[in-house]
Formats: C-alpha cells, structure tokens, sequence
C-alpha cells in the first residue's frame, strides 16, 4: 500500500484522472489502483484542501473493505436491546449478522412522531417525558448535527459503523472527511432505514416501551406501554440506555448491581454569528462555497479541563429538558450547516471531588443530583416570585460574553437561535462558582487562538450539562457485563460519548452477549 497526498482549491474536484496521473508521476507505473482516504481542510496559509490516497499495485492483493451480510433472525434465539440511540441501533445490526434476534424497546416514539413532540416543547414547553430530544428512536444524536468525529479505533473498527451509515443512505464524503458529519435533516431517515433494515431481517421493535424492569434470574425484561405492562424474555439483555435515563439507574440500583458515580462536564452554549467564526478560521479568506468554518478548543484552568463541545456551525439551539422546571440546552445543524449562528458548548471538567460537600453523601447519585439541581436552577432564576407569567416555560438565562466574564448582567441580547427565548440574567452568579470562575478565566485565552471569539457579539445560554452520564455501570472488562447476561452499553453506561463511540460500544457489547449464548 502507497499513500501520497494532492491538495486542490477549495472546491476543486478531485478526479480520477488527477489521482491517476499524480500516482503515475510518483510511482512510474499505469497499473496502480487509487482512493481517497482522508479529505481535509488546511487554512494556516492559503486555504486549501488536502487529500490524502491510498495506492496499491495488482500483486499486493488489497482487499477492499466489506461488511459482513445481515442474516435471516425471524426463529433466531431473542437478545433484549433496550434503548434505540446509536449503541442499541448498532448492536441490533451486529445481532442480525450473528444471527441472533434483537428485540428493540424504546421509550419514546419512532424518529418521525418524535418530531410532533419535540416542536410542541419549542412552541409550549411541555416536556413529554418520553418523547423529547433525548428520548425516543434515534436517541440525541437523531436531533443533533450528526458529528461522526472519533477516529480512535482502540475499542472497534470505525469502519463498520460509517459503512453502515453510508448503506443506509449517509453521503459516501463521511467515509474520507476529516470532520464528517451527516445532518440532523438527513438522520431521521438514516435511522428509520437502519429499523426497516432489522424487522425485514426478522428482530423486533417496540415502541413506547418503558422498561422497568430487567429480572435476569428469569431471563425477563418488564415494561409499561399505553396499552399496560408487558414482559420480554431473553437469556441476554444490552442495556442501551443513554445518558439522560435516570429511572433506569435507579433500576439498576435496586438490583444491587454496581453503580459508581462519575465525572461529567458542564457550562454553557456560546452562539457566535457564523460569519464571526468563518473570518476567524479562515483569517478572512472564507468565501462562498467553502465549507462552514468549526472551531474547538481545550484550555486549562485552575487544575480543570474548559472545553468546547458539540460544535455546531450553521447551526441553532434547542432545549433538551427531560422533564418539566429545568431548563437543559443542545445544538444541532441541517447537513448545509447554514443558518446564522454557530454554537457550541462550552464546558467544565468536573470531578466526583468538585461537586459541593451537601451532594457528598456516598450516594453514586450524587453528581447526577448535583447536575439535576443545575438544570433545575436555571429555570429558577427566571421563573421565581414576580416572573412574567407569559414567559416560556423553557427560556434560557442568558448574558453577553464580557459581561459575562466581567461580571454584570446584559442590558441587552443579541437575537438568539433559539426559539423559546432568551433572557438577560446574571449566568455568572446562577452558574457553580467552580465553573463560572474558570469560563471567565478561560474565554479571553481562547481569542489569542481564535481572534475575536472574545465579543460581546457572543451570548451564552444555560445551561449545557448532557455532555455524558454523571453515573458508570461498572462492567467486567472481559464480559463487558455487570450481571450475568446483563450488558450495560454506550453514554447511559459511560462508557462512550457521541454517536460512533456509542456505536462501536453496543457492537462489542453485541459480541459478548453472543458468546454468552453460544
């Protein structure tokens, strides 16, 4: 195998007849066989993309990647997945080519009828705790900019989740860019393909399916539905839960199964004007039909991690409360990555250690209870005695950028995203001292990296705190179980963050229960 690299203009195609022609020039030869590997954008000069090929001759034998085929699991033995984010989507898939049958059960809705719900909670702020941007088929990442950003492959092969991506209709691009991305107006139909895909094959999907509980004695899984209680049975159950579930934690408590809390992060969004971001990244060469600009940081203050997170450019707010008197944001952008803003979270490092000393009671709640007394603050801050009765439900508390960090409340908002609103509020104050000290620290740093990230053209919006689970399901590193035949997965279990990470969990987790069963 040979690799060289091209770089073009932005928006110059890449040809075959450019990457025979360079391979010929390197190599001497007219029987090598090229593919792009890896596209990326470089603007530390003059912006140009770079593509990197691969190369191989006849005689090396190359073998092109190839997934394994989904087999026929209609009389297969049953492996219970609960939850139908990207961990349960995954091992589902993985079941069908072990030939095992995976038997879905999810929450919320299916991707489209969430849909109804999640614009009632824009327009009305009625949360349903079912069905909402966390809840539901698809999981967060349905609803979300779709970012397929890990690379690591120490836990899995990336290959096969993006492969089964692009199969059920993600654009081929993701398989070579850099940053690839997928869209939250393309996912819903991507997910409704990857189910159509498991029931034609013969697994099952149950909608509106609340577990509560999992019996593995008797080899049971117990559900509520509209229609009443239900049980599954299964010799296996992968527990895909997600991070936001925390009735499932209580669940899985009062099996004296192990629990143990664990370090989560938590801070704001930050909404830029994306022409803001675009100058910046570009250093002002940005024109039309260059990709939208992204940016990430990590800065280190007082002993933590301040980081960006989930960065969405072109991108809007949406609120990700899971229940009602919190007040929870997220970002997500279309596949165009168009609109005005950019956003991102950005967040604090915290540790078991940090949370303050009334949450330290041994409890492995106790972080998940401080992050939930967070959520719950900053509807309080808005909606206490005196409060405008016509305010959304949902608004978020809101402060410019340097009058954030130099501690004085907004007289006035830029517009915002984000569609329940914004209202000028003292974030520095209504924000743990722990965070708001080291995201005052932090901002000014990063605009010697990121020029004019620092402005009060910025807003920041509270809060951001579903960045991972703040509990662990401690599992055998071997098994990959926490009781015989249970295997917790993904986000909900911390052990993954982000869609691919989850993935390639749940495809592991898919493994294990298999030899289980063998």
């Amino acid at each position: 195998m040979k690799e060289f690299e091209i770089a073009l203009p932005v928006g110059q195609p890449l040809t075959e007849a450019r990457m025979a022609s360079e391979a010929r020039r390197m190599f001497g030869r007219d029987d090598l066989h090229c593919v792009e590997s890896r596209r990326s954008i470089d603007a530390r000069g003059r912006v140009v993309c770079r593509h990197r090929i691969e190369a191989w001759f006849p005689e090396d034998n190359y073998q092109p990647y190839r997934l394994d085929d989904y087999m026929d699991v209609h009389d297969a033995e049953n492996v219970i997945v609960v939850g139908a984010g990207p961990a349960g989507m995954f091992a589902a898939l993985k079941l069908l080519m072990l030939g095992l049958k995976p038997v879905v059960l999810e929450r919320g809705k299916d991707v489209h009828a969430r849909k109804t719900d999640m614009a009632r909670l824009s327009r009305e702020g009625k949360v349903d705790p079912d069905s909402n941007y966390c809840y539901g088929e698809g999981g967060a990442g349905a609803f979300s900019d779709g970012k397929l950003f890990t690379r690591s492959s120490k836990r899995g092969d990336i290959r096969e989740v993006l492969y089964q991506l692009v199969q059920f209709g993600a654009s081929k691009d993701i398989l070579v860019e850099a940053h690839p991305h997928i869209g939250t107006d393309k996912l819903p139909l991507i997910v409704e393909n990857i189910r159509k895909c498991i029931v034609e094959h013969g697994g099952e999907y149950h909608f509106s399916t609340r577990v509560t509980d999992v019996d593995m004695t008797a080899g049971v899984v117990k559900a509520v539905t509209p229609d009443g209680p239900v049980e599954y049975s299964g010799r296996a159950v992968i527990l895909a839960t997600g991070h936001s579930a925390r009735d499932v934690y209580e669940m899985v408590q009062s099996h004296g199964w192990p629990l143990e809390p664990k370090g989560f992060a938590l801070g704001v969004r930050v909404e830029h004007p994306q022409s803001l971001i675009n100058d910046a990244r570009y250093h002002g060469q940005w024109r039309k039909g260059m990709p939208t600009a992204e940016y990430a940081f990590v800065e280190q203050v007082d002993g933590r991690g301040v980081f960006s997170f989930c960065m969405c450019p072109g991108g809007i707010l949406v609120p990700s409360s899971t229940e009602d008197h919190s007040v929870v944001l997220n970002g997500m952008s279309n596949s165009a990555r168009n609109s005005y803003w950019a956003n991102a979270g950005v967040v604090v490092q915290i540790e078991p250690e940090d949370i303050p000393e009334k949450y330290k009671d041994g409890s492995p709640f106790s972080v998940m209870n401080f992050q939930q007394d967070v959520e719950r603050d900053m509807y309080k801050s808005l909606h206490g005695e005196g409060s405008d009765p016509e305010l959304h439900p949902l608004a978020a508390p809101a402060q410019r950028m340097v009058d954030f960090c130099k501690g004085r409340v907004s007289k006035d908002l830029p517009r915002t995203s984000y569609h329940p609103g914004a209202v000028s509020a003292p974030l520095h104050a209504i924000l743990p001292p722990m965070v708001a000290d080291r995201m005052r620290k932090a901002f000014p740093v990063v605009d010697r990296k990121i020029r004019g990230y620092y402005t009060n053209d910025a807003l920041l919006l509270g809060v951001e705190s579903r960045t991972s689970s703040p509990i662990r399901i401690p599992r055998d590193p071997e098994t990959l179980s926490c009781a015989p035949g249970l295997f917790p997965c993904g986000e909900g279990a911390g052990y993954s963050g982000g869609i691919v990470s989850s993935a390639i969990d749940g495809i592991r987790c898919a493994l294990s229960a298999a030899r289980t069963l063998q």
